[in-house]
């Protein structure tokens, strides 16, 4: 009942917003064109993706990376703060003080125009990557980037997964620090090393208690992911504006966007609760 009440105003809200936009502002909707932008032919008279399905893989090719490296750093610096030593806790909360009290877009400058172009400049991986075969350059396009976007998307990955890593550094440390100090007492008395200890009965009880947090923090990473559009990578915000900037289709745009990124949080919000489900009857 309480479902379809609030479907029932939602769908009253959005019937007025789109009676309003015509209204007031005299906007002459023309749905008819975003499809082309998702899907086009290509000359064999197939489909193939367009610049907002494009953008949307990019995002989710930006998104996993920066994922998965923002999770070993949290892992790593969330062990640290809370098991290592003075030493190594100091250089733990001095990593998330920072990272936390900087804005994300001022760090992607930072970090692209200071540090990753001059270190990634110097590796040439562009370079190295034209002279490779047609199957290599078509691989790590699939997975990563071509040849004129490999260095800046590297350069978004790292800086996407240093910021977040920091917030996921305190989601490990807080769900480590929860787990009973009997709980080492006993790996330790069972004869396991205390590397042993923390990687098969620590780390799994804290997995179990950060699985929420953690999936709300990876969503964070993929709307975040729009912030690399300053810097011209073309995910799905960057192919947003173009489109927006050459049709004047503004209204359509922005919502066939957010409906794709609303695509791919929903999604993962999804099956991060029903693996949550999975491991409390475990």
């Amino acid at each position: 009942m309480v479902d379809g009440v609030a479907l029932f105003v939602v769908g009253l809200f959005l019937a007025w917003f789109f009676c309003r936009m015509g209204a007031v502002l005299d906007y002459r909707w023309e749905w008819g064109t975003i499809p082309s932008y998702i899907l086009r032919r290509n000359d064999g008279g197939g489909w193939v993706p367009n610049l907002l399905l494009t953008g949307f893989f990019t995002t989710v090719k930006l998104s996993f990376w920066a994922t998965l490296l923002a999770s070993l750093i949290g892992v790593l610096t969330g062990a640290m703060r809370a098991f290592g030593t003075p030493g190594q806790k100091f250089l733990g909360w001095l990593y998330v003080e920072t990272l936390r009290n900087i804005p994300a877009l001022v760090l992607v400058f930072l970090f692209y125009f200071f540090i990753s172009s001059q270190f990634l400049d110097f590796l040439g991986m562009d370079l190295w990557l034209r002279t490779r075969s047609d199957t290599t350059r078509v691989m790590v396009a699939f997975f990563f980037a071509g040849e004129a976007q490999i260095n800046a998307f590297f350069s978004a990955v790292m800086t996407l997964a240093i910021y977040e890593g920091a917030y996921v550094t305190e989601i490990v440390r807080g769900g480590l620090v929860s787990v009973s100090h009997g709980q080492w007492e006993a790996a330790r008395a069972s004869g396991l090393t205390e590397f042993q200890a923390f990687r098969h009965v620590i780390l799994p009880q804290a997995l179990r208690k950060i699985l929420s947090p953690l999936a709300g923090q990876f969503i964070s990473t993929i709307k975040d992911s729009a912030i690399m559009s300053v810097i011209s990578i073309q995910e799905l915000t960057f192919q947003g504006m173009e489109i927006m900037a050459a049709t004047f289709l503004t209204f359509e745009v922005w919502i066939t966007v957010t409906l794709l990124y609303f695509i791919l949080t929903f999604s993962l919000s999804r099956a991060v609760a029903v693996i949550d489900r999975r491991t409390v009857k475990f």
